[in-house]
């Protein structure tokens, strides 16, 4: 079987082997074969180190494909069904997920110390408990989930991370108020399911900043009302906002740099919602006196901050409906053997997300 993989972390290079094999099949587990994933920034960073993941690792969890084996006691699931890969399935029965915050359970994140393959030389791992830039995935029944046939995989795959995360930002965490203002920093596939997802609550401006210009370019498509480089920013919170500051917010980097500038950019009062995944060691600096004085409501967002399940059938339902534009995001495909030019497009910003076709 063929498969991405990354031999030891800070490596910028994936190798596609063919001698791996895809491992823990049993009861409770199902075999996808995957036919599209996503290449997701959170891929680069576990690469990079600045998500922990164990190495030598398959890369990518946003992946859709269709079932080719069923383990023992599965019940909801049948060779042939299509399906969207979740990384962070709920277990349905841990404090979060009783409190309704299935989002913040940590089942699937344990899935992650559990290698997912092997090679010759040994045990591979994949990333978040999937490890989808291969051509099967053993995963557990949890983190295959139905998708309607109408659904294409390249759009499925989609919704399995940068859609959900960015829509559910809007829509779930900061449940954007209608006519308000709202910037988003960072405007790659995540930034611009946010932007969307501000447009669906009927933001009145919505301003984009990214350092690109063809990013710039692609937001004001999908409904930002103006798209600026950071170094505008604080121009067009004068502008835009009389110098008060955006009602919201996204930060959608990932680090606390460009958190620090969102929450500058917010006005007093206002929301800002985290959304990019940053390092361990990469802390945010605010005063005492400032948290107290602005009342800035921080609020992180953790995939999407809403249950996954419901918020896969959100966008599906909001996509058939013509509502949101999913098939717009994906501006460069590749097959597997050249996943590392997919990697070049994502560093360099000019994909908003790149389908890797297996």
């Amino acid at each position: 079987m063929r498969a991405a993989v990354l031999h030891e972390i800070g490596q910028d290079k994936l190798d596609v082997l063919d001698d791996v094999e895809a491992v823990g099949f049993g009861p409770g587990r199902v075999r996808i074969r995957v036919r599209a994933t996503g290449l997701c920034h959170s891929d680069l960073s576990a690469m990079a180190g600045v998500l922990p993941q164990p190495g030598p690792f398959v890369p990518g969890h946003e992946g859709a494909g269709e079932i080719v084996e069923v383990g023992e006691g599965v019940r909801n699931l049948k060779t042939g069904d299509r399906v969207v890969v979740c990384w962070l399935p709920a277990c349905g029965s841990c404090p979060a997920c009783k409190r309704g915050q299935t989002q913040l359970c940590l089942a699937g994140f344990l899935n992650a110390g559990t290698p997912n393959f092997k090679r010759p030389a040994g045990d591979v791992f994949g990333f978040a408990g999937t490890g989808t830039f291969a051509e099967e995935v053993v995963v557990d029944a949890g983190c295959a989930v139905p998708i309607p046939d109408d659904v294409p995989f390249d759009i499925a795959a989609l919704i399995g991370c940068g859609v959900t995360t960015g829509l559910g930002a809007a829509l779930n965490t900061a449940d954007v108020e209608a006519g308000s203002s709202v910037a988003v920093i960072g405007c790659g596939g995540v930034g611009i399911s946010a932007i969307q997802g501000a447009r669906l609550k009927g933001a009145a401006e919505i301003v984009a900043v990214d350092p690109v210009v063809s990013r710039r370019e692609a937001a004001l498509k999908f409904g930002a009302t103006r798209a600026i480089s950071p170094e505008e920013l604080a121009d067009a919170k004068q502008s835009v906002t009389a110098g008060e500051g955006f009602d919201y917010v996204f930060e959608v980097v990932g680090r606390s740099t460009t958190a620090r500038t969102a929450y500058e950019a917010t006005r007093r009062g206002g929301t800002l919602v985290v959304v990019g995944a940053g390092a361990l060691d990469d802390f945010l600096q605010l005063s005492m006196f400032e948290l107290f004085f602005d009342e800035k409501r921080i609020l992180p967002s953790m995939y999407g901050g809403g249950d996954v399940l419901r918020s896969y059938e959100r966008t599906i339902a909001l996509w058939r409906a013509g509502r949101i534009d999913l098939a717009g995001l994906i501006t460069h495909r590749v097959p597997l053997s050249d996943i590392n030019e997919a990697l070049d497009q994502m560093r360099t910003g000019v994909a908003l997300r790149t389908c890797i076709e297996i």
